[in-house]
């Protein structure tokens, strides 16, 4: 169900198609749809909520995305076999923990937890 003035959909650029779905179906259990060899979209409970588009370039920098982990130590060690790069160790901030890592694209993200 979309809601008003919330995130509804993220777009990430990548480098190789094939190796992000390969990482975030290891580190996540992310299910995808694939739609040609340059675009595959990432399926949630309720549809469809981003995708991965393939390019020659991956930008740094812009929003950072945010995941939720109701075990974040299990999800560091999840990163870490899937082959992403943990950048920043899980820290304490109010409300929670988190850390960050990079993707196979060079792709910053953050995993939060209220643990």
């Amino acid at each position: 169900m979309h809601k008003h003035h919330m995130i509804d959909y993220i777009e990430f650029t990548v480098l190789d198609i094939g190796a992000a779905k390969d990482f975030y179906k290891a580190a996540f259990g992310w299910v995808f749809t694939d739609y040609g060899p340059e675009y595959a979209g990432i399926q949630g409970p309720e549809g469809e909520v981003g995708g991965f588009r393939q390019c020659t370039e991956v930008r740094k920098g812009g929003p950072l995305v945010v995941l939720y982990s109701t075990d974040l130590s299990a999800s560091v060690k999840a990163v870490r076999a899937a082959g992403g790069k943990v950048v920043q160790e899980p820290f304490e901030f109010p409300g929670g923990r988190r850390f960050h890592f990079l993707d196979p694209s060079g792709n910053e993200l953050a995993v939060w937890s209220p643990e």
